[in-house]
C-alpha cells in the first residue's frame, strides 16, 4: 500500500516463502518509480511462521548450573486437561545444548557465588563445537542485577553469533517465562536478521520501521536485535487498522476478525486494543507486551480431510502460498477452504484479484469428489461441510475472547479483513449474536492501514518486589520509574522521535502480599487503583493488607505520521483494470471516507459483467425485513451509519440472524457474505 501525495495505491502480490523479502522488494519495485525517496512501514509473519513451523536456528542456552531444565519443566499447566498422558511441545533447545555454569545471584541482586572466569573462557569453543547459530543467556535473578549476564555475554561475543540476554529483553522475575522469551528471541534472530537486513539494504527506503506485537512501531535496527517483539507483527497491524476504520464508521467497540491463508486471528477491542504479557506461541511462553489475540488454525488455505473415524476435519495443516489451493493452478492437490468457496460460486472464477487472475474450478471436482465419496454425500454438500467446520473453529475463537471473558457480543461489531474474512463474517456474526459486521475497503491490506495509524512506542520495565510495609517503598518506586522513563525517552530520541511529541504512561503491576499474580494499575496513587481493580476483578478488597509493587513499567509513545483516510464514493463500483488501484484521499469524508452519504440504495451499474455478478442484491428475511449489501456497504436499518458494513443483523425477540439456516439451500452467495434466492 503506497501513500503518495494525497493518494493511496494498492498492490497485491504472491508471497515467496523461500525468501520472504523477495516479494516485498518486487512489490516496491512495481508500485514505485525508480529513485523515488520513501519510508517503509513493514509488518511480517516471518517470525510467527518460523516458530509455528519450528524453522528457526539451533540455539545454545547458557544458564545456572542445576537450572538447565527450567525451560522443560515449565509450569504445572496441562495443555490437555483430561488426557491420561498429556502432551506438551518440546522446548526449542535440546537438552545437550543447555550449558550450566557456576555463579549465583540472590533475589535482591546480591552475589552468592562468583562466576568462574576460567569456565567463561571456555564457553566460546564449547558453543561453536555444538554447531550453534544463536546463543541465549538467562541467569537467576538477573532482573535485580544484570552483571553476571553481561559478563557471560562478553565472554561469548567471540563466537560472532547473535546473543540474546534476558536482562535486556525481560528484566522481570519468573525464571521460566524470562528464559523462554530469551530462547524464542534467539531462535528467530538469525532468520529475522537475514530477512530484515535484506529489506534494509535492497528496499531502497530512507527509513524502515517494523510493526511491533504491542500495536506500536519500532526501528528496524531494534527489530533485528530483538525480533521477539515481532512475533505478532502482521496481526497487530490488523487489529489497529480494524479499530481505526470502525471508529470512522461510529463504532468504538469491535471484534477484529483476520482470516488469512493459514490461520485466523481474533481480538476484542472494547474501545481500545487490549494488551497482555501472558502470551504463548507454538507452546512457548513469551513475556513481552503484545496485543491480546487468539489464533486458530483455520484459514483460506487450510486443508480438508476425512480422518480415520470418518469425521470431516479442516486445518491446521495448510496448503501455504506454495503450492496454494487447487484452484490457483500452481500444483496444489489438497482441497482447501478457498477451493470450497470457488466450487460453490462464492468466489467468482473469472474475477479473482480484480479479474487479473482466473481460477480453475474444474480442477477441484475430482479431489472434492473423493472427500464427498468418503463422507457419503455429493460434492456440494461436502463443500458446504468444509465451510461449516471452518466456521465452527472460528466461532469458538470468537467466543473465547468475548463470551468467556464476560463480554456480550451483542455490544460489538465484527470487523472482517484478511483475504478470506469477508467470505465468513456474515455467518459468524449470526452465530455470535453480534450487532453488525464491517468490511473495510481493501480488507486484504487492512494490516497496512493499521501500520500507518500505529504510534511508535518503547516500553521499559523492572521487577522491584517492594511492599507498602516499608516506609521507603514509595520513594524507591518513584526513583525507579524516573529511571525507566529516562531510558525509554532516550531510546525514542535516539530513534528519531521529537521530544515535544512524546507522551508517557507509568504503570505498576501490584498484588496483595502473598498472592501469586498481579494487576496492572496506573502509577499515580497506585495502591488506591489496585484496591479498586481487585474489587472489580475479584469482588472484594483488603484495605488493611499490605500491597506489593512487583514490576514497574514506563511506556513512551510518539504519534504516527499525519494521515488522511481515503474517500470512497457510494455506491461503490470496483474496477476490473489491472492493479495497482488508487483512491483519492480527503479529510472531509464521512464515516470510513464515504463522504457522509446516507442513501439506502445500494444498487449500481457497471460495464463489467463480473461486477454484475457480485453487485448488490435485494433479499428478504422471513420477517419481511429487507437488506442490501454491496461489497460491504451499510444497509437496512443501519443506513444512517453508512460505510462498508456487511450483513446488517436484524434482531427479533432476542435473536440475531442474517439468514435462516432452514432456508439456506434456497439461497446462494453472490458476493462476500451476500445471499440471493436461486433462480
Amino acid at each position: 500500500m503506497l501513500l503518495r501525495e494525497g493518494r493511496i495505491e494498492t498492490l497485491k502480490v504472491f508471497s515467496t516463502p523461500g525468501d520472504p523479502a523477495q516479494a516485498v522488494v518486487d512489490g516496491i519495485a512495481e508500485i514505485l518509480g525508480a529513485d523515488e525517496p520513501f519510508a517503509l512501514l513493514h509488518g511480517s509473519t516471518v517470525a510467527t511462521n518460523a516458530l509455528r513451523e519450528r524453522r528457526g536456528s539451533k540455539v545454545v542456552l547458557v544458564t545456572n548450573r542445576g537450572f538447565e531444565d527450567v525451560i522443560e519443566i515449565g509450569r504445572q499447566n496441562r495443555p490437555q486437561l483430561y488426557a491420561l498422558v498429556g502432551h506438551r511441545l518440546p522446548p526449542l533447545v535440546e537438552r545437550d545444548d543447555r550449558l550450566g555454569i557456576a555463579g549465583r545471584l540472590g533475589p535482591r541482586g546480591e552475589v552468592i557465588e562468583a562466576l568462574d572466569e576460567a569456565e567463561l573462557g571456555g564457553l566460546t569453543d564449547l558453543i561453536v563445537g555444538k554447531g550453534a547459530e544463536a546463543v541465549a543467556i538467562s541467569l537467576l535473578h538477573s532482573y535485580a542485577n544484570p552483571d553476571h549476564e553481561e559478563a557471560v555475554a562478553r565472554a561469548v561475543e567471540a563466537t560472532g553469533l547473535p546473543v540474546s540476554v534476558s536482562s535486556r529483553l525481560v528484566p522481570e522475575f519468573r525464571e521460566y517465562e524470562r528464559t523462554s522469551t530469551t530462547v524464542v528471541n534467539a531462535f528467530v534472530a538469525p532468520v529475522m536478521d537475514r530477512y530484515l537486513g535484506r529489506l534494509s539494504r535492497e528496499a531502497g527506503a530512507d527509513r524502515v520501521t517494523i510493526m511491533g506485537s504491542n500495536g506500536g512501531a519500532l526501528p528496524v535496527e531494534r527489530a533485528r536485535r530483538e525480533p521477539v517483539h515481532t512475533v505478532l507483527s502482521g496481526p497487530a497491524g490488523g487489529v489497529v487498522g480494524a479499530l481505526t476504520w470502525a471508529r470512522r464508521s461510529g463504532h468504538a467497540r469491535v471484534i477484529s476478525f483476520d482470516m488469512g491463508g493459514t490461520s485466523t486471528d481474533v481480538s476484542l477491542c472494547p474501545g481500545k486494543p487490549l494488551r497482555t504479557r501472558e502470551f504463548e506461541i507454538a507452546g512457548q511462553p513469551t513475556a513481552i507486551p503484545v496485543l491480546d489475540m487468539h489464533t486458530v488454525g483455520a484459514g483460506g488455505g487450510s486443508l480438508a480431510r476425512v480422518d480415520a473415524g470418518g469425521a470431516l476435519r479442516v486445518g491446521p495443516q495448510s496448503a501455504g502460498a506454495q503450492p496454494g489451493p487447487i484452484c490457483y493452478g500452481r500444483g496444489g492437490s489438497g482441497v482447501t477452504v478457498t477451493d470450497a468457496h470457488v466450487w460453490l460460486g462464492r468466489l467468482p472464477a473469472d474475477a479473482f484479484l480484480g479479474g487479473g487472475t482466473a481460477l480453475d474450478r474444474e480442477a477441484i471436482r475430482r479431489p472434492l469428489g473423493a472427500i464427498a465419496a468418503r463422507l457419503g454425500t455429493d460434492v456440494e454438500e461436502a463443500a458446504e461441510g468444509i465451510l461449516e467446520v471452518a466456521d465452527t473453529a472460528m466461532e469458538r475463537a470468537l467466543r473465547v475472547i468475548s463470551v468467556e471473558r464476560g463480554y456480550d457480543p451483542a455490544e460489538f461489531a465484527v470487523v472482517a479483513f484478511g483475504g478470506a474474512g469477508r467470505l465468513h463474517v456474515a455467518e459468524l456474526t449470526q452465530r455470535l449474536g453480534a450487532v453488525k459486521a464491517i468490511v473495510p475497503p481493501d480488507p486484504g491490506l487492512l494490516s497496512a492501514y493499521g501500520m500507518l495509524a500505529s504510534p511508535v512506542s518503547r516500553e521499559t520495565s523492572r521487577t522491584v518486589l517492594l511492599s507498602t510495609d516499608d516506609v521507603e517503598t514509595q520513594s524507591a518506586i518513584d526513583a525507579t520509574l524516573t529511571e525507566l522513563e529516562r531510558r525509554a525517552r532516550s531510546e525514542m530520541l535516539d530513534e528519531g522521535a521529537a521530544a515535544a511529541d512524546l507522551t508517557v504512561e507509568l504503570w505498576v503491576d501490584a498484588r496483595y502480599v502473598g498472592q501469586s499474580f498481579e494487576l496492572r494499575v496506573p502509577a499515580h496513587e497506585w495502591t488506591r487503583h489496585f484496591h479498586e481493580a481487585h474489587e472489580e476483578r475479584y469482588g472484594h478488597r483488603r484495605e488493611a493488607a499490605a500491597v506489593e509493587a512487583v514490576t514497574l513499567r514506563a511506556m513512551v509513545t510518539a504519534p504516527p505520521p499525519p494521515y488522511m483516510f481515503p474517500r470512497y464514493p457510494l455506491p461503490a463500483v470496483r474496477s476490473r483494470t489491472n492493479r495497482p488501484r488508487s483512491h483519492t484521499l480527503g479529510s472531509d469524508s464521512g464515516p470510513l471516507g464515504c463522504g457522509g452519504t446516507t442513501s439506502k440504495t445500494a444498487t449500481s451499474s457497471s460495464d463489467h459483467s463480473w461486477f454484475r455478478n457480485t453487485a448488490a442484491r435485494r433479499g428478504s428475511h422471513r420477517d419481511g425485513v429487507s437488506r442490501w449489501t454491496l461489497g460491504g456497504v451499510c444497509t437496512s436499518r443501519f443506513q444512517r451509519s453508512p460505510g462498508y458494513v456487511l450483513g446488517s443483523v436484524q434482531r427479533r425477540r432476542g435473536q440475531s440472524r442474517l439468514i435462516s439456516k432452514k432456508r439456506r439451500k434456497k439461497w446462494q452467495y453472490v458476493a462476500a457474505g451476500s445471499f440471493r434466492p436461486k433462480s
